[in-house]
């Protein structure tokens, strides 16, 4: 079976995160997806997790990629890949602002000769403006936006903003790529005409704060109700009694029928105002304190209150519920093999890619079949250190 973008050719410029992530689920839907490295590699391949001499860091980005290492600097090297962008539907890049023009690959310059392409620039804070050529790697732009000092707010005894190693700036910015990829694919095929996406990491991270941009405008009186994890005698879980059934619910789950008729917690507006709330979590606590995390899901669950344990990434992986939705696949990368999250959505035609790409791979194959070089002249190139 042939997935739903079969017959689609990517030429992929990205490194390290954003890009490579949009371009991964742009090949499990059954793009062919041509990754350009240069003859060093994408920085990402010496990364850990290392298996096997394997980053596997690298591979969950890139499985079911080809991969091509050309030398762009060397003028040769520049009009392979002007060729290649010729013969494909869509490009996706993530230098900073300006790189590609130096190149010679920007939008103007290609869509001269493929008028049809879809042409994704990913970057911190989008192509034109002041803050257009700022680094901006997924860190800064999740300081720069607001979302820390935000996420600062809903700790009442933080001093500084929280540490991080979860890049949500990148793998969002993916997200949207990968969206806005796929509608301008329809416009493409509806009328023949390709499109410029320029993709902004800042901007995904903005729009995923809509209660907090709406709060910047119209301050609320009180700060709205957290959620927070409970302690068990084993371990944390946490609770959402959002509405009153949720919250009938929890009364009963915990053997406090009294919660009921408490004038702190009755109402949604009462359980709204902040001691209360921190009073009933307080309540929470208490009733758990001498409960093992199983017993504490064993009322809930039986009551019908939104819930759930906290887990490590580990215990997800080899959880039941990661096997009924077949969550990961297996992936070759060398002779390691290592598991990768499937797309997050389930249709026909979506397998993710069986194997990590050596760097440069699958150059002469690329330049024959796509190009039409005879071997000879691949074999020069080779020769000449402008195609690894």
């Amino acid at each position: 079976m042939t997935g739903p973008l079969h017959g689609v050719r990517v030429v992929d410029f990205s490194a390290m995160i954003a890009g490579p992530y949009c371009t991964r689920m742009l090949a499990d839907l059954g793009a062919e997806v041509i990754k350009l490295e240069p003859p060093e590699g994408d920085y990402l391949r010496g990364r850990p997790p290392m298996k096997d001499g394997q980053s596997l860091y690298f591979g969950a980005l890139n499985c079911g990629k080809q991969s091509i290492a050309i030398d762009l600097k060397h003028p040769r090297g520049a009009a392979l890949v002007k060729e290649l962008a010729a013969r494909s539907e869509v490009l996706v890049e993530n230098f900073r602002p300006g790189v590609m023009a130096r190149l010679g690959f920007d939008w103007a310059a290609l869509s001269a000769v493929n008028p049809g392409l879809v042409y994704c620039s990913i970057s911190g804070y989008g192509q034109s403006g002041a803050n257009a050529e700022l680094p901006a790697y997924a860190p800064v732009v999740q300081a720069a936006c607001g979302y820390d000092l935000a996420n600062l707010g809903y700790q009442p005894h933080a001093e500084r903003p929280l540490n991080t190693g979860i890049f949500t700036a990148d793998y969002l910015g993916g997200v949207h790529a990968f969206g806005a990829i796929s509608a301008a694919l329809v416009k493409r095929a509806n009328t023949g005409q390709g499109t410029r996406i320029d993709c902004a990491l800042m901007d995904a991270m903005l729009g995923m704060l809509a209660y907090e941009v709406a709060e910047a405008q119209a301050p609320a009186e009180a700060l709205r109700p957290l959620y927070q994890a409970t302690r068990a005698s084993d371990g944390f879980f946490i609770v959402a009694p959002i509405t009153q059934a949720n919250f009938e619910a929890l009364a009963r789950a915990t053997g406090r029928p009294g919660w009921l008729a408490d004038p702190r917690y009755a109402s949604p507006a009462a359980r709204a105002v902040a001691q209360n709330w921190e009073a009933l979590l307080h309540e929470l606590d208490v009733w758990a304190a001498g409960k093992t995390v199983a017993e504490c899901e064993s009322r809930m669950s039986s009551c019908g209150v939104p819930f759930g344990r906290y887990q490590s990434v580990g215990e997800v992986m080899a959880s039941p519920y990661a096997a009924e939705r077949g969550l990961f696949a297996t992936v070759q990368a060398g002779a390691a093999e290592f598991r990768t999250p499937k797309p997050p959505f389930r249709m026909e035609g979506i397998e993710v890619g069986g194997r990590v790409p050596a760097l440069g791979e699958h150059g002469a194959s690329v330049l024959g079949r796509v190009l039409g070089y005879e071997s000879v002249a691949i074999e020069r190139l080779v020769a000449e250190g402008i195609l690894r």
